[in-house]
């Protein structure tokens, strides 16, 4: 009985890693279509790969550090951290591909005002200088390496939380979610579901449900995303699900034209307005054209009325 436990564990383990991993894909491939990428958070696209790197150390330590795991072995009563291969992978993977979906922001079109908020840029600082410090610490008896680790799993939940608040502030001002793959968010709720069943299952099987909570990045993770896809879904799918489609330039050009009607604010909507205003000159001057040459016409036309003979 308890290798079909293990046997699902795993199952659950490379699916979850499965549907985490290809819902990365969506928002990249949504990117190249439109060589835009218009209506993204920057916050989210660098602090993604960031977070990740974080995450991926964290889960190779737990993993194959002797010196960790024996360390976490001393804390929690002889049991080994709930960390799978399966983890490692995922991770891995996603600290690549984020990086790739960061790059794309470097490469293709984006709105002026799309920067990195000061909030973030002063965050990231204080990271690397917080984890510069404690990984001289943990050289000296003063700190253990499993306190660097943990503190990386925190990094990485803080910052899933500070990705994830700028882009839901995006499409609130856009009021569209145009730009944004719901693919992704409907993919990550999956894999947050069942990497939560997988922590719990696998804590049950080794009779330690401490497991759960000394994988605070596991656990922390898993609700993180389903808190904050359900967000996202009600948003495409209930309050601005007129505006939502592939994300083609015409869907960019409505929602700049929706903010521009007051819908959105910001940068996107003064462009809206303008690009409005701008047309409608553009047609008030064809119109003015037309009636001026058919004047012409009618003046320089020969009389036949013979009223000349």
């Amino acid at each position: 009985m308890l290798f079909f436990w293990a046997a699902l564990s795993h199952l659950l383990g490379w699916t979850y890693t499965a549907a985490w991993s290809i819902s990365f894909y969506p928002q990249l491939i949504l990117n190249w279509r439109r060589k835009s990428v218009t209506g993204l958070s920057i916050d989210f696209l660098t602090l993604n790969p960031v977070g990740f790197l974080c995450y991926s150390i964290s889960n190779l330590a737990l993993y194959s550090s002797s010196t960790v795991r024996a360390s976490y072995r001393a804390r929690h009563d002889g049991h080994n951290p709930q960390v799978q291969l399966n983890d490692v992978v995922f991770a891995v993977h996603a600290c690549v591909v984020a990086g790739l979906t960061w790059g794309q922001s470097w490469v293709y079109q984006r709105d002026p005002s799309q920067r990195l908020s000061p909030y973030n840029r002063l965050i990231l600082l204080v990271l690397f200088l917080s984890l510069s410090l404690l990984t001289l610490l943990a050289t000296t008896p003063r700190l253990s390496w499993l306190s660097l680790v943990l503190f990386l799993s925190s990094v990485k939940l803080y910052v899933s939380a500070a990705k994830m608040v700028p882009q839901a502030w995006v499409n609130y001002q856009r009021k569209s979610t145009v730009g944004w793959s719901i693919e992704n968010i409907l993919l990550d709720a999956t894999g947050g579901l069942l990497s939560l069943t997988q922590l719990v299952l696998d804590s049950w099987i080794d009779g330690d449900w401490t497991g759960i909570t000394g994988n605070p990045g596991k656990l922390g993770l898993s609700l993180l995303a389903l808190a904050f896809d359900a967000l996202f879904v009600v948003q495409h799918f209930a309050l601005y699900r007129g505006r939502r489609g592939s994300g083609g330039k015409e869907e960019d050009a409505e929602a700049a034209a929706g903010a521009g009607r007051g819908d959105g604010g910001g940068s996107l909507g003064d462009r809206g307005a303008l690009l409005a205003a701008e047309e409608e000159d553009e047609d008030d001057e064809e119109a003015s054209v037309r009636v001026r040459g058919t004047e012409r016409e009618r003046l320089l036309r020969p009389r036949t009325d013979g009223a000349c003979v």
